[in-house]
């Protein structure tokens, strides 16, 4: 349900910006020459501030038309870069004397500084604005920012106030239906749905969405009730998620028949103009309902619609692990080498996982020699499953070196495997080797010490700086720990 809401934000934008006379203009309008949009994206790209480009533009032409501004927001936040979108439009609520400051803009605004600073700027916001500027749309907008951040209290207190507008647009209640359903309150879930009933506010394909999706979670007998009336009212409202978004109910309840049926029709719906998400939908689902000739099928009929990508291999050999189909994996890895792609290391990276994670380390590596043959560049990830998979082979010294290189290529975002570096020290104590522990434990607490558990292994292995080597007798204990865990470890991160 946060991604209806992480949509419904993306829309206050459009909805705020596009629906208004007047701003639907084209980008190659007189402000482009000479090319102000591309010196804004060039400030985004260079991480300054839009304000001194704007400002000089009016030193020197005089003016900026509000329309293009407005167009120019919405480009930004289409593309996700909330900054700018954000930059221009406090630029333009500064500079009252050439534009209008609308509710509409306000709510965008308020959505803006949601996306770049939070709730707390918000709220800010909000309790400055004039009078005059609170209305229908700043409302919606600040119930969206509180429903974002499961604030629901706050937000059923604005839910409060917008029914006062007696408006009957559906877009509050939907984001109100969208929280009670993330929160699994179904008792004010149906209250609100039976109260849009009473007021006259018409359930618009959202609506259908949000209440099939809260259904499917905790009521399948009211859930197929739903798409039986969804179904006879107005087959508008039927498409492909709507019945995918009930088989995931059935199948999350063991009706793995039932969610197959569904997962057909919503197939039938896809037609020509499905687009590859679609497709990679199909296949997901089809993988999970362990239906491996229907991941086939439908990964066959994906050329047709789009040129393979990336994506589509990396969904694609996640499904087939899911199956546990690894030499299905592998040639989908191999046809991917053979395309003109982008060079991502994900890719090999999760075939690489699957073997090692079932203890063909064998395979593993004839992936890797490939790779390092090619001139390809790994990273941390790589090396760490390849620790893993050697440590599951009992090849321990593989396992301390490629443990080791997982540390030297890592970046910040990564998180070492702690049962596999535990396992290292442990076999190093085990040797005496208190050279190679230093050695690791210096890289450990150099790349890692910040990471939840490094600093417990760090302490358990060292004794003031120096690490400690013991007999078999004093580690039994802990390898003995180790061993049952690993059949069933990851290797850390899904890639």
């Amino acid at each position: 349900m946060m991604k209806f809401l992480q949509k419904f934000s993306d829309s206050i934008v459009k909805r705020g910006v596009l629906s208004t006379p007047g701003w639907r203009i084209s980008m190659y309008s007189s402000e482009r020459s000479p090319n102000l949009y591309d010196r804004l994206v060039k400030c985004y790209r260079e991480r300054v501030s839009v304000v001194p480009v704007l400002d000089e533009w009016v030193a020197q032409t005089g003016d900026i038309r509000q329309q293009t501004l407005q167009l120019f927001i919405t480009n930004f936040t289409k593309r996700r870069r909330f900054t700018p979108a954000l930059h221009i439009v406090e630029w333009m609520s500064r500079s009252r004397n050439r534009y209008v400051l609308t509710p509409k803009l306000a709510a965008v605004q308020l959505d803006l500084l949601f996306k770049v600073y939070g709730i707390d700027e918000v709220e800010k916001y909000f309790n400055e604005l004039d009078d005059t500027l609170l209305d229908f749309p700043v409302y919606v907008a600040l119930l969206n920012c509180y429903a974002m951040v499961k604030y629901t209290e706050k937000a059923e207190q604005v839910m409060e106030y917008i029914r006062k507008f007696n408006s009957r647009s559906a877009m509050p209640y939907n984001v109100m239906l969208s929280l009670y359903c993330t929160n699994r309150e179904r008792v004010k879930l149906e209250a609100l749905a039976r109260e849009m009933q009473d007021e006259g506010v018409v359930y618009n394909r959202p609506t259908y969405e949000i209440l099939l999706k809260a259904y499917a979670r905790f009521d399948l007998e009211q859930m197929e009730r739903l798409l039986v009336k969804m179904e006879s009212d107005d087959w508008d409202y039927i498409n492909f998620h709507t019945y995918a978004t009930a088989a995931k109910g059935y199948l999350k309840a063991g009706g793995s028949d039932k969610a197959y049926a569904l997962l057909r029709k919503a197939e039938s719906l896809t037609g020509v103009h499905g687009g590859s998400s679609t497709y990679l939908s199909l296949i997901t689902y089809y993988a999970a309902m362990q239906r491996k000739e229907d991941v086939y099928r439908v990964w066959d009929l994906l050329p047709d619609f789009a040129e393979l990508s990336n994506k589509n291999y990396v969904t694609m050999i996640s499904s087939l692990e899911k199956l546990e189909d690894l030499d299905g994996a592998g040639k989908i890895l191999e046809e991917w080498e053979g395309t003109n792609a982008a060079f991502d290391i994900e890719i090999p990276n999760l075939v690489i996982r699957a073997y090692c994670k079932r203890g063909d380390v064998g395979d593993a590596e004839i992936i890797l020699k490939r790779l390092m043959d090619a001139g390809k560049e790994l990273n941390a990830l790589t090396f760490s499953h390849m620790a893993l998979g050697y440590l599951k082979d009992g090849r321990m010294e593989k396992a301390v070196e490629f443990t080791k290189k997982a540390f030297l290529a890592s970046l910040p975002s990564w998180k070492p495997n702690l049962i596999v570096v535990s396992a290292c020290l442990d076999y190093l104590q085990e040797k005496g080797d208190a050279n190679g522990m230093q050695e690791l434990l210096m890289l450990l607490e150099k790349y890692g010490s910040s990471k939840d558990g490094i600093k417990e292994i760090i302490q358990r292995f060292s004794s003031n700086g120096k690490p400690k080597t013991e007999n078999r007798n004093e580690t039994a204990a802990t390898e003995d720990f180790y061993i049952p865990l690993f059949s069933s470890i990851s290797g850390g991160k899904t890639s």
